[in-house]
This record gives C-alpha cells, structure tokens and sequence, in this order.
C-alpha cells in the first residue's frame, strides 16, 4: 500500500515563500507521475502541477506558471512544491498525488504527464494547509 505525506504547509504573507514536501513509502510504479492539487475553500480540487518522472517533463497550471516550481527525489521517495510569490488566492489544501496519468488543464488545451503504464490505482496524500495573508 501507498501512502504519501505532506508537509510544510502554514500561514505566510503575501509575497512570500513555502516549499511543501511529500514523502512516499510503499511500493509503487516508477513510470507514475507525481503531482499538486489543491482545493480553495467552497470550490473543487484542481491540478497545479506534475511532473512525469518517465519523461522527466513538469507541467504547471495557468494561475501558478513561474512561480511554482515542481521536483522530486527519487533516492528519498520524495516530492517538493516549492512555491514563491504567493497571494492569497493560493490559500487552499495541497494534496500530493501520485497515478498513472495527471492531467493540467490550462486555457488552451491539457497537459498531460505519464508514462507507459496507462491503468492502475491513484494514491493521495491528506493534504496540507497554505494560508496566504493579504
């Protein structure tokens, strides 16, 4: 079984900075794509970025392009959501995510990170909260 944990979320100012970290332990598909979402209070949880560890490619949503920055290690089983700039729409519970595909949509067409392996289980982390103060 999968499980993943984040850490790092907190309440910072506008402006400022946090690096989320997600560690995974259990045994899982190499060809999987890690990834971000998050939730805002009252609406849905949407994709903020992934990174295809097949490819090596990372994607980020429209409303977070240049000033998050995706990564992972691979040795420690670990992913990372460094996150600079934040403003207070970005207050929201980021979820670490790890499934055959992860989809970003953007306003002109998906973005899509994966690998050869196209069907299995998604494993989710329980979130982190970020409050950014305006």
């Amino acid at each position: 079984e999968v499980q993943l944990v984040e850490s790092g979320g907190g309440l910072v100012e506008a402006g400022g900075s946090l690096r989320l970290s997600c560690a995974a332990s259990g045994f899982f598909n190499d060809d999987y794509a890690i990834g971000w979402f998050r939730q805002a209070p009252g609406k849905g949880r949407k994709a903020v970025s992934c990174l295809s560890r097949y490819s090596g490619s990372t994607y980020y949503a429209d409303s977070v392009l240049g000033r998050f920055t995706i990564s992972s290690d691979s040795a420690k089983n670990m992913a990372y959501l460094q996150m600079n700039d934040l403003k207070p729409e970005d207050t929201a519970v980021y979820y670490c995510v790890t499934a055959p595909t992860i989809v970003i949509q953007t306003d002109t067409y998906p973005l899509v990170c994966g690998g050869p392996t196209q069907y299995g289980p998604d494993y989710w982390g329980r979130g982190t909260l970020v409050t950014v103060s305006s």
